[in-house]
C-alpha cells in the first residue's frame, strides 16, 4: 500500500536555533584546513560502516521490500552510494593537500568534436570487479581545454579567501542516498555549510543521517530537518540561508524561486523570481530507452527486455530516472519481438508494493486515460504496473512524452529510419526535441552494430542533450558512480528549469562538466566474450530478477567498507550465482 506522508508541525524557535549555529560556523568550514575535512570524511566513513545494517533494514520495511533480494536495491542506494563517494572524496581531498591540485588526469583527451574527455571508472583494480565491463566518461563544456583543465577543476579549493555559505539542501524521499550525497557536494564542492531538509516520506532516515553526519553535527557545520512543506518554505525565506539544492519536480522548484499562484506563474513568465537565493536542482526526466536494429538473438532480447523491466520497476518506478518511454523502429521485427518480451518481463518482475504518494493514482489515471495501456499483474498478485504500447511519435501533446509518471507506468513508441543510422538520427531528434528533460537517456545497441554505424554512432551520442547518456546500461548506474558528474545537461534557467541546474557527485570536482557516458557490455557473461566485450557477471546486481541482490549488495558493502581478498571473493561469488 502506498505509504501516506504526515508533515510533522514547524518548530520556528528550534529551526532558527539551526540557523544560526550554521551562520556562526560558516566561515570556520569554508575555510577549515584540508586535513581537518578530510577527518570528517574518515569520521562519516566509519559512521556509515557501523549504521549500514539498520538503515537498510529500515528502509527495506519502510518500501515493503524487507526479506527479499529486492532489499539490495536499498544497498546500492543507501550505505554503498554513500561509502565509495566517501572513499573518491578522501582521493581528491589526499590529492589537494599533498600537491595543491586534483591529481593528475591521465586519461584526459581531445575526442573527435574537439571537447575534452576524462575517464572517470574504473580507476581501482576492485572496480573492474565489482562492477566488472562498466566504463564513465565525463565530457566537459566547450570552454575546458586540455590545458585550461586543472585550472577548471576544484574551483572552490582556488581561492584564497573562500567566502562564507549556508545551503539548504532538501532531500528527495524516494532515495536513501540522494540526501547524504547532496550533502557531500554542498560541504565539499561548494565549501557550503548545510541545513538538511528531509522529505516526509523517508523522515525514517534522520537517525541514521545524523550518525553519519555526527562530527559535523558536533562542529556546528550541518543540522537535520523534518517536516512538511510548511518547514521547507520557513527554510527557504530563511535570511540565513544562501543557497538552495533540491532533488524533486519543477513544480516544487517554481514554488520556490517564484511563489505559487497566478502572481508566481507571472513571476516564472517575466523571470522575475521571488526568491533570489542561488537555486540548484535535479528535477527529473521522462526517460527514453532507444532500441537499435541489429543482430539481436533470442537471449539478447529476453536479456534486454529484463534490463528495461529493471529500469522501470527499481524503487518501483519512483525514480528521476526510471525508464519511461520505450523507442523502436517502426516495422521492423526486432521492434515486435522486443515489445512482447518486455511486456513480459514487467509483468514476471517481482511483487513489490507501489509505496510512493501519489504514484498509483498517476498510474490510475493514466490508464484510464489510454485505450491502449495493459494493467500487468505479476505472479501470485501484488500491485501491478502498467505497459502503453503504441503511442503516436506525432501527438508531441502525449503527457506521456511530456510528463514524469514517477510510478510503475512504461509507454513504447515507434519511429521511422530507412536503416540503423537514420533510425538512430530520428531517435536522437525525438528525444532532444520532444520528450521531456534532459537528465539522463539509455540506448541499447548490438556491439556489432556500433560497429557498423561507426563515428556515426559516436556522433548520436554526443549529439544527445542529457547529462547522463548510457550504452547498454540505465542511467541510474552511473548516479551510483561517484567520480560521474550526475546532473541535467546544461543551459536550463531558473524560469526554464526542466530536469534541472547544476551538478552533484563528481567527486573529482570538475566545474564543467557537460555530460558523463557511461558504457556496459550490451550481453552478460559469458555470451559477452562473443563479440569481444569482457564482463564477469552473468547477470548485473542491480536487476530486480537477481536472486541474490540483497547477499550481493551486503557483501560488496562489506568489501568496500573493509577490502580483503577474501571478501572479493564472496562478493564475486554471489554475484556468479545470480
Amino acid at each position: 500500500m502506498e505509504v501516506t506522508a504526515q508533515p510533522l508541525p514547524l518548530n520556528v524557535a528550534a529551526l532558527d536555533a539551526d540557523l544560526a549555529v550554521l551562520r556562526a560556523n560558516a566561515g570556520a568550514w569554508s575555510r577549515l584546513p584540508l586535513a581537518e575535512k578530510i577527518d570528517h570524511l574518515r569520521s562519516m566513513r566509519a559512521a556509515t560502516v557501523k549504521v549500514a545494517a539498520e538503515w537498510v533494514a529500515r528502509a527495506a520495511e519502510a518500501k515493503g521490500i524487507a526479506g527479499t533480494p529486492l532489499a539490495g536495491e536499498e544497498w546500492f542506494s543507501g550505505p554503498y552510494a554513500v561509502i565509495i563517494a566517501l572513499d573518491r572524496l578522501l582521493v581528491t581531498l589526499s590529492a589537494l593537500a599533498q600537491t595543491g591540485s586534483v591529481a593528475p588526469q591521465p586519461s584526459a583527451r581531445v575526442d573527435a568534436a574537439g571537447r575534452v574527455d576524462v575517464d572517470v571508472f574504473p580507476l581501482e583494480a576492485a572496480d573492474r570487479i565489482l562492477l566488472s565491463g562498466v566504463k564513465a566518461t565525463t565530457v566537459m563544456e566547450p570552454a575546458v581545454q586540455l590545458e585550461t583543465l586543472a585550472a577548471l577543476t576544484a574551483e572552490f579549493y582556488h581561492q584564497s579567501d573562500p567566502p562564507a555559505s549556508v545551503m539548504l539542501v532538501l532531500g528527495a524521499g524516494n532515495i536513501a542516498g540522494i540526501a547524504p550525497l547532496d550533502v557531500l557536494d554542498a560541504l565539499y564542492t561548494r565549501g557550503s555549510a548545510v541545513m538538511l531538509k528531509l522529505n516526509p516520506v523517508n523522515a525514517y532516515l534522520r537517525p541514521f543521517l545524523a550518525a553519519v553526519f555526527g562530527s559535523l553535527i558536533e562542529a556546528g557545520f550541518v543540522r537535520i530537518a523534518d517536516g512538511g512543506a510548511n518547514v521547507g518554505a520557513y527554510l527557504c525565506a530563511a535570511e540565513a540561508i544562501d543557497a538552495i539544492h533540491l532533488t524533486g519536480g519543477e513544480r516544487t522548484h517554481d514554488a520556490i524561486v517564484f511563489g505559487t499562484g497566478p502572481e508566481g506563474d507571472e513571476r516564472k513568465r517575466a523571470a522575475e523570481p521571488l526568491n533570489r537565493k542561488r537555486v540548484t536542482s535535479e528535477l527529473g526526466n521522462v526517460t527514453p530507452v532507444i532500441v537499435v536494429p541489429g543482430p539481436w538473438s533470442d537471449p539478447d532480447v529476453a536479456f534486454q527486455a529484463a534490463h528495461v523491466a529493471t529500469m522501470k520497476m527499481h524503487n518501483a518506478g519512483a525514480n528521476c530516472i526510471a525508464a519511461q518511454v520505450v523507442i523502436t523502429r517502426a516495422d521492423d521485427p526486432l521492434a515486435a519481438r522486443f515489445v512482447a518480451a518486455v511486456r513480459d518481463a514487467l509483468r514476471e518482475a517481482p511483487a513489490r508494493p507501489t509505496y510512493y504518494p501519489g504514484s498509483r493514482d498517476r498510474q490510475y489515471a493514466i490508464t484510464a486515460n489510454h485505450p491502449t495501456a495493459e494493467s500487468l499483474l505479476p505472479p501470485g498478485g501484488g500491485d501491478p504496473r502498467t505497459f502503453v504500447p503504441g503511442l503516436d511519435p506525432k501527438n508531441t501533446a502525449e503527457p506521456l512524452f511530456t510528463t514524469e509518471c514517477f510510478g510503475p507506468v512504461l509507454a513504447q513508441t515507434a519511429l521511422p529510419g530507412a536503416d540503423e543510422g537514420e533510425f538512430l538520427r530520428n531517435a536522437v531528434t525525438f528525444c532532444n526535441d520532444v520528450l521531456y528533460g534532459t537528465l539522463g537517456a539509455s540506448i541499447l545497441i548490438h556491439p556489432r552494430t556500433i560497429a557498423k554505424l561507426g563515428p556515426a554512432f559516436d556522433d548520436a551520442v554526443r549529439a544527445l542533450r542529457y547529462g547522463s547518456v548510457a550504452i547498454n546500461t540505465w542511467p541510474g548506474v552511473a548516479f551510483l558512480l561517484p567520480t560521474a558528474s550526475w546532473g541535467a545537461f546544461p543551459g536550463n534557467t531558473l524560469a526554464q528549469a526542466g530536469s534541472g541546474i547544476g551538478v552533484v557527485h563528481n567527486a573529482s570536482l570538475f566545474d564543467h562538466p557537460e555530460k558523463t557516458i557511461t558504457r556496459a557490455p550490451f550481453a552478460p557473461f559469458p555470451r559477452s566474450f562473443g563479440d569481444g566485450e569482457l564482463t564477469l557477471l552473468p547477470k548485473p546486481p542491480w536487476f530486480v530478477t537477481h536472486r541474490r541482490a540483497e547477499e550481493v549488495g551486503r557483501r560488496m558493502f562489506a568489501f568496500v567498507a573493509e577490502p580483503s581478498p577474501l571478501r572479493m571473493a564472496a562478493t564475486a561469488f554471489a554475484a556468479l550465482r545470480g
